[in-house]
């Protein structure tokens, strides 16, 4: 790693600067707070414009959730038509994502992997993953680039929000003030905490300026009944899970804890609606061809055989009908097509694998500077949009991490400009600097 500067300038002082004792550490150039992807995307863009970059983040390494998302193989993005791919993220997107994701969409997010020495191959659904599956070695190479490029990386440095226009921080040696020409946001939303994103940024903003953080892609908690248990551990297939408008045919897995699984993660945005949730066990069939199959009641075989002989009903999916369906009604065939799924709601948000809520859209410019706080950009989860997993979140948090670093770079290059020399010296930089 490039050295500690901050280290430099401790010898120089004697330690870090006390709080309130006015001492201000000033970096030329822009300072990256979080180094997830969508933060260490933005000093890719910054060091590419040739600004110095000096990236904090709180925990002891960085990129801990991107690590985590590579142990099961890391999604880079998805291979499909981008009109396909931009309708993930909802019907209307914010025109600053919207931006993000034009200027750098899934062949961009591909092109930049392979840039990283990373040999990819697409899955038959159009996820696309690196070849070594793991997130390690992409990230080794992404810091070493970034390295060879000036970044400096300060870790265990817990942003704890401005000191006018300083950047204050909470660092093993005490607190820390860094005023730069420009800073970028990148904290992350609010699930798996123990990784770094706890959510507790928010409330360093105006009242207004955020939206309450709530599960995405998460799992539902249910309270099975005792029979349940003997199925626990299997994967709901050949279903499909429908809440509102929005059917999904994936998988789903039934835990002691309640449901999981991609086929749920797909509805996170009608079931955070209010939409009930139904389970078609049949979508390949009518009702009317379910009728026809089961026919006429009566004979001597049980209702259980009926429905595993005539329809093939078993299994995991033979429990959630008893579990759910019960007192079973004389016409079965609509109940198989539309069986009211029983739950608690979203399990707790810090489970869930991301988070909708988040800076609003509102609150920044279509290149995604704070409007109330000028040469200050976020991005990442904790900007406040939502999408399935499938390569939509990873995607989303480069192309905004890389819109908001053009975009500081972009603002340090115009504040160096002839004409905004008398705001230069006014913010006290000889070459130029904005409010951060």
């Amino acid at each position: 790693m490039a050295g500690d500067l901050g280290a430099e300038r401790r010898a120089d002082k004697g330690g870090a600067p006390g709080e309130g004792d006015g001492s201000v550490e000033r970096w030329p150039g822009a300072v990256v707070v979080g180094a997830g992807p969508a933060g260490l995307m933005a000093a890719e863009a910054l060091c590419a414009a040739g600004r110095p970059v000096l990236i904090c983040d709180a925990m002891p390494s960085p990129a801990r959730k991107f690590l985590m998302a590579g142990r099961s193989g890391l999604n880079l993005t998805k291979n499909e038509p981008e009109e396909m791919f931009r309708a993930a993220y909802g019907a209307a997107l914010p025109p600053a994502l919207d931006r993000a994701l034009a200027e750098f969409g899934p062949e961009a997010a591909m092109a930049w992997a392979r840039g990283l020495g990373q040999d990819l191959f697409t899955g038959s659904t159009g996820r696309v993953f690196p070849l070594a599956w793991k997130a390690s070695p992409l990230l080794r190479a992404w810091l070493a680039r970034l390295t060879a490029a000036g970044a400096v990386l300060r870790m265990r440095w817990r942003w704890t929000g401005w000191a006018g226009a300083a950047l204050r921080f909470a660092t093993p040696q005490g607190t820390w003030q860094v005023q730069a020409q420009a800073t970028v946001l990148a904290l992350g939303g609010a699930s798996w905490s123990r990784l770094g994103s706890d959510g507790t940024w928010s409330a360093r903003f105006p009242p207004g300026l955020t939206a309450p953080f709530a599960p995405s892609n998460a799992g539902l908690s249910v309270s099975w009944s005792p029979p349940m248990e003997r199925v626990f551990g299997q994967a709901v297939k050949a279903a499909a899970w429908i809440a509102g408008d929005v059917v999904s045919r994936g998988e789903v897995v039934v835990g002691a804890r309640g449901l999981e699984g991609g086929g749920l993660y797909a509805l996170s945005r009608p079931l955070r609606e209010g939409a009930p949730l139904r389970l078609d066990l049949f979508p390949d069939l009518t009702t009317e061809a379910l009728r026809a199959r089961l026919g006429p009641a009566g004979g001597r075989d049980s209702l259980a055989n009926r429905l595993r002989k005539r329809l093939g009903l078993k299994g995991v999916r033979a429990a959630l009908l008893h579990e759910w369906g019960r007192p079973l009604p004389g016409d079965l065939a609509p109940l198989l097509k539309a069986l009211p799924v029983r739950h608690h709601g979203f399990r707790p948000l810090d489970e869930a694998i991301s988070t909708a809520g988040g800076l609003r859209f509102a609150a920044l410019t279509d290149g995604l500077m704070l409007h109330n706080r000028a040469g200050t950009f976020a991005a990442g989860e904790m900007l406040d949009w939502d999408a399935p997993t499938g390569g939509y979140l990873l995607t989303a948090c480069l192309a905004t991490g890389r819109l908001a670093g053009i975009g500081a770079a972009a603002w340090i290059a115009a504040a160096e400009s002839p004409r905004d020399g008398a705001r230069d010296e006014e913010n006290g930089f000889s070459s130029g600097s904005a409010s951060a």
